[in-house]
């Protein structure tokens, strides 16, 4: 048992901190371009109408289910397995993991590329100095938090309010240098203006909105943690809806500084051209080392959520037990080592990636969204059965369940229009971990896969061939 376990400390502040700093981190300081390249004013909104009503609908389900289901502890894994069974918990916990693994990928590729407009030889942040001094940061991160997870939480709420700061400068000044003859010829994304469908425009930046997200879980993911039970879901809604005024504010007046294919020119972190725009060279230095501090803080909330949902699913049996193993801290140490060591390898691979930190953005979101549709899915059957509802109203419960579909449609819509691309190689990342899922679950002696389970993992394996085929001939492209 984690050595945490019986000492419950986490308060609001620390829960609402992991939260905002699980989601606040590279995603914001690359919306500027991420939208500019694909979009205008109104797609914009649009894709923050469809992303901000789906997450919180996704939000409330995470609130909901701390409340009605308080013996799953262990947040996302732990409802995927009791509402589909063994199987859809591990494709769960194995998801989420990998992109957590992917999240950290990405912090580490902008650090670099922010280093990389002072110092040229870190480039984008794929190169090869790029490559070998965020592997030197990744081992340091490692032995931080080896030291211990309350130390490390408590380093992750400094650097969550410490982050706030160069960002509420940023819209300061951003808002007082808005011009409105810009934003409204922003309106329409297309070129020449008002060209495609405004579809098309909100399709292309729907998989950036789900990345700057993922983390709205860790309050949930730490919930055995929580001093109050109560606080886990009243975190994850503060945490969403402050979130989200803030990545709609960073959007939204970067239209008015910059015109929108200015805007999709501008490298990563485009958030610092965009305030060099308004104030001059100080402002991409501010900005910058803001960055450098929120990006931090992001890839430590994503180190300590992958290594614990490994060892949490170790610890209820759906994980091979090696991985329950803690040092003298109480970490899970097992599980941190494999983690870091999944990260190594992503990094390694972004040397052949075109646009590396654009792949780790996206494949951390295509990975996530499985885990998301199954929690969705779980609240939607209790609300269905009408378990945990036995003291609620007709209303309450009908109520529950229509934010539990939307949130599920949510999901499943996100996976569709990523495209096929990044569902193939997700699958390809999937399906390895189905096959050790089953080798384990043969040496402990489980009961065979259902028809369902087979077929999941027929198709899982079935695209997973088509993806390494399709890298190998060259028609998928990382």
């Amino acid at each position: 048992m984690n050595a945490l376990a019986p000492n419950r400390q986490l308060s609001l502040f620390a829960l609402t901190a992991l939260v905002v700093g699980s989601m606040i981190g590279s995603g914001i300081f690359a919306l500027p371009a991420a939208f500019g390249q694909t979009t205008g004013v109104y797609g914009a909104l649009v894709a923050w109408l469809i992303a901000g009503t789906g997450m919180l609908c996704l939000a409330l389900v995470f609130q909901s289910l701390s409340l009605r289901k308080p013996a799953l502890d262990t947040g996302i894994y732990a409802y995927a397995r009791a509402g589909f069974g063994d199987y859809a918990g591990v494709l769960s916990a194995l998801g989420y993991w990998i992109g957590c693994c992917l999240a950290d990928v990405a912090c580490l590729i902008l650090i670099k590329a922010t280093l990389g407009q002072f110092f040229p030889i870190f480039g984008d942040g794929s190169t090869l100095a790029a490559i070998a001094s965020a592997s030197v940061l990744l081992w340091a991160f490692h032995f931080l938090i080896l030291r211990g997870i309350k130390q490390a939480a408590l380093l992750n709420s400094i650097a969550t309010v410490a982050k706030l700061v160069p960002i509420a400068v940023f819209l300061f000044v951003v808002a007082s240098g808005f011009q409105r003859e810009v934003f409204a010829w922003n309106g329409w994304g297309g070129q020449p203006a008002g060209s495609g469908t405004l579809w098309s425009q909100v399709r292309g930046t729907l998989l950036v909105t789900v990345f700057v997200f993922v983390g709205i879980e860790g309050a949930s993911v730490y919930s055995r943690f929580a001093r109050d039970r109560h606080h886990v879901g009243i975190a994850t809604v503060l945490g969403f809806l402050g979130v989200l005024s803030l990545l709609v504010l960073v959007t939204l007046l970067s239209y008015g500084v910059l015109l929108r294919p200015d805007l999709a020119a501008l490298r990563n972190p485009s958030m610092a051209g965009v305030m060099e725009a308004v104030v001059g060279p100080w402002g991409r230095m501010f900005v910058s080392v803001g960055l450098l501090i929120s990006v931090l803080g992001n890839y430590l909330s994503w180190s300590l959520l992958a290594a614990e949902v490994l060892h949490s699913a170790a610890l209820n049996d759906a994980m091979p037990r090696g991985l329950a193993r803690e040092n003298a801290a109480g970490v899970p140490s097992t599980a941190l080592w494999l983690t870091n060591g999944v990260i190594q390898t992503f990094l390694l691979v972004t040397w052949f990636a075109e646009y590396a930190f654009t792949l780790a953005l996206k494949m951390t979101s295509a990975m996530t969204l499985v885990p998301y549709l199954l929690v969705g899915a779980y609240q939607l059957k209790l609300a269905m059965q009408g378990e945990t509802f036995e003291a609620d109203s007709a209303a309450t419960r009908g109520r529950v369940g229509i934010i539990a579909l939307v949130a599920t449609i949510y999901a499943l819509l996100m996976l569709l229009a990523g495209g096929s691309r990044y569902l193939l190689l997700s699958a390809l990342l999937y399906a390895p971990g189905s096959v050790l899922f089953f080798v384990w679950q043969r040496e402990r002696g489980a009961a065979r896969l259902n028809y369902y389970e087979v077929a999941v993992c027929a198709a899982l394996c079935l695209a997973a061939v088509l993806a390494l085929w399709g890298l190998i001939s060259g028609s998928l492209r990382i």
